[in-house]
């Protein structure tokens, strides 16, 4: 049985009765697509934050932080990638936690590895692509957003490339203290209520709008239009994606159902996951911001390296899917 079904009822009561729109219309289609998904999504995203937060509880930065300082190089870019699902931040929002990782000594490659797995696979893009694609695509997403982020990482840790962070970083290391934690049940429930709703504050509007244009799409783009420009068959699909995607600004939140509309009319799957991909690990803000921390040519190697994992991750996904 579909745990979902309750809402499905709901969002065709809200849409033909409340409404009173005309099944079978374009307009139909798309308010109800907006209703499911809104409510399915909010619900999801809601019970994950919370539990992840417990989590995130036995976790604070400075401990993060010498956790990360003291592993072995390649067990460190595996844990950082891995701590990435389970800190929501954007790809801008990450870089001050990522200088935070320079200034107490963590490897610069390992700290590459966490930047690019934050905004790439957090547990907002988890639940947002179990709830539109099943967990099947939820699974080997976040395999290979894992891998792209731990190979990146290694790459470039591997061009010793600490003489391109500015100067100015390096100035200001930092001892890391493990904070002591209050282990009491209440206080960790607690703490996981508030900053559930302080996430859910965060990014409702982006869920409204991208799900809103993924409804718009839904409803009345025809089908052929986008399958015959981004099809399975046009080589240049995955690069394309990865090229306009990175110009935009947005977070898992925003961009997932927008890419789920994509999908469902023609685009294929790997096309419209290397195009996520590449909004939110590579977008234009996050490069303006890291310009203050690294010099350009580190920004450059950090663009190519990643999208270039990208890309053949948006080939191999047309290839098996």
């Amino acid at each position: 049985m579909d745990i979902f079904f309750p809402i499905k009822l709901l969002a065709d009561w809200f849409t033909y009765n409340i409404l009173a729109i005309p099944q079978k219309t374009l307009i139909a289609e798309a308010v109800n697509f907006f209703v499911y998904d809104t409510i399915k999504i909010l619900i999801l995203l809601s019970v994950i934050i919370f539990v992840v937060a417990v989590i995130r509880s036995f976790l604070p930065p400075a401990k993060i932080r010498s956790i990360l300082s003291y592993k072995h190089q390649y067990s460190g870019h595996i844990i950082a990638s891995l701590l990435g699902i389970v800190t929501p931040f954007c790809s801008c929002s990450a870089v001050p936690l990522f200088l935070g990782f320079v200034q107490a000594g963590v490897p610069l490659g390992v700290t590459f590895s966490f930047l690019i797995a934050s905004p790439m696979i957090n547990e907002v893009a988890l639940v947002l692509l179990l709830g539109l694609f099943g967990w099947k695509i939820a699974l080997i997403y976040i395999v290979s957003g894992l891998v792209i982020a731990i190979l990146s990482g290694v790459i470039i840790g591997k061009m010793k490339a600490q003489n391109l962070v500015e100067s100015s970083v390096y100035e200001n290391l930092i001892n890391v203290k493990t904070e002591t934690l209050n282990t009491k049940w209440p206080v960790r429930l607690s703490y996981a209520r508030n900053y559930t709703w302080d996430i859910i504050k965060k990014v409702w509007p982006y869920i409204f709008i991208g799900i809103g244009l993924g409804a718009w799409i839904h409803g009345y783009v025809p089908t052929d239009f986008l399958a015959k420009y981004a099809g399975a068959d046009k080589w240049y699909a995955v690069p394309l994606a990865v090229l306009i995607g990175i110009p935009l600004y947005s977070n898992a939140a925003g961009i997932i159902p927008l890419v789920g509309a994509l999908a469902e009319k023609g685009v294929a799957m790997g096309t419209s996951l290397a195009f996520m991909m590449a909004v939110t690990a590579l977008s234009l803000p996050e490069f303006m911001i890291l310009k203050r921390v690294i010099k350009i040519k580190f920004i450059l190697i950090f663009a190519g390296v990643v999208g270039a994992g990208i890309i053949f991750t948006g080939y191999l996904f047309n290839f098996i899917l």
